[in-house]
């Protein structure tokens, strides 16, 4: 089959968000076949939400899909428009979407700065390095457009920004599996009025409505799922369970995990790997879902009582109370839970390890920031303004911030 036959073609996947959903063959789908990517089918979209959301249990594969769809029918809008954009940006642009979340880790943010202290984004560039090593410099420019050095910053914007494909698409994708209906938005509408003017990403006029309901169902999904109290506890308990296992493998007692985790218990890792990304990156890229859940079942066998507790805990879904409120919590009743475990846990000789069974700080929701990177509106007279300037609601309410206290159900 001659190449230019060949390469006309495209590997369609029918996906539940959109329906069928095309990756044209070329580095965008070689990409898609790497192993690096293929991890992402073992990594969850929203960590540990299923516990609450039973239906939650699509993949960072899915999502990356997702937005990489959005992303090619948001440049097909804007060439329409006369926005220039060449067959290589357009390649660039999909390689830095379809790749943006690569560096995630198990369960996606529950244990980002848990088994290495790394942001994802800084894994997920990682990861592109040395992709486009692999791939001869095919990824120069999405690499470029990833971290906002292209000179055209609105398909950075496509990206990353509070109107980005990405955000578009994990609006539609969580609501759709967590089936909460707050979270739907315009995303046809909203991609079909967008624009640019002057290197920045615009949306016309006409599709403020749309943005304004994109901007209240991020708020409210972000109450409503994300940092719903039930969410935020079994996050918390993972994170204590590893962190745990961390401490107790650092004494000397050794786990039947995998290799790859087993390199993660060690307590240096965070510091050490800035020294030698390569070894990160090998473990890294074997580490998943999988990984974890294997751990937890060897976890509830564990000499140490606090982590076959959690272990347990975390496998049949005996989960802790939550506790969410405006305000702090008082130092005397955090004391006086802190007593109880002791008490409860036989911890009277090291009460410090109470920091293992009782959990508290704080989550904040800001949903739309104007006094960052506003969504600017294209008037019919050709002005630009601010979002904010022009909305009937008050979108730029700041930061909601709640305080959480997290423990065992069965201490009162």
């Amino acid at each position: 089959m001659p190449l230019e036959i060949y390469m006309s073609k495209s590997k369609i996947f029918n996906d539940p968000v959109y329906g069928f959903v095309t990756v044209p063959y070329g580095i965008l789908f070689d990409l898609v076949e790497h192993p690096y990517f293929q991890r992402l089918r073992r990594i969850s979209q929203l960590g540990l939400t299923s516990y609450v959301y039973p239906g939650a249990l699509h993949t960072r594969f899915h999502h990356a899909l997702g937005a990489l769809h959005l992303t090619r029918e948001a440049v097909k809008v804007l060439r329409d428009k006369g926005v220039a954009i060449s067959a290589k940006e357009a390649e660039g642009v999909a390689i830095a979407i379809l790749l943006h979340d690569i560096g995630h880790g198990p369960f996606s943010h529950a244990l980002e700065h848990t088994l290495v202290n790394l942001h994802h984004e800084e894994l997920s560039l990682l990861f592109m390095e040395d992709l486009n090593k692999a791939f001869n410099g095919a990824l120069e420019i999405g690499i470029q457009i990833f971290t906002d050095q292209y000179p055209k910053h609105f398909l950075h914007q496509l990206v990353s920004s509070q109107l980005d494909m990405d955000r578009m698409d994990y609006l539609n994708r969580d609501s759709f599996f967590t089936g909460v209906s707050e979270g739907v938005i315009g995303y046809d509408r909203i991609i079909k009025m967008l624009n640019v003017t002057n290197d920045e990403l615009v949306v016309e006029e006409k599709g403020i409505y749309s943005i304004e309901k994109f901007l209240i169902a991020r708020r409210i999904m972000y109450w409503q799922v994300y940092l719903h109290k039930t969410s935020v506890g079994t996050e918390q308990m993972l994170i204590h369970t590893l962190l745990r296992a961390r401490e107790i493998y650092n004494r000397g007692e050794r786990f039947a995990i995998s290799e790859d985790l087993t390199y993660f218990m060690d307590g240096n890792v965070p510091t050490k790997t800035r020294g030698d990304k390569a070894i990160l990156r090998r473990h890294f890229a074997k580490l998943d879902d999988t990984d974890i859940l294997y751990a937890i079942k060897k976890f509830t066998k564990s000499e140490d009582p606090i982590l076959a507790f959690l272990a347990n805990g975390l496998l049949n879904r005996k989960l802790f109370r939550v506790e969410l409120k405006k305000e702090p919590f008082e130092g005397d009743y955090l004391e006086n839970i802190r007593q109880k475990i002791v008490a409860k846990f036989n911890l009277e000789n090291r009460p410090d390890e109470t920091k293992f069974l009782v959990y508290h700080g704080t989550e904040s929701n800001n949903a739309y920031n104007a006094l960052k990177d506003e969504i600017k509106i294209l008037s019919k007279d050709g002005s630009v303004k601010a979002l904010s300037t022009l909305s009937e609601h008050n979108l730029s309410s700041g930061i909601i911030k709640k305080y959480f206290l997290c423990y065992p159900k069965n201490l009162i």
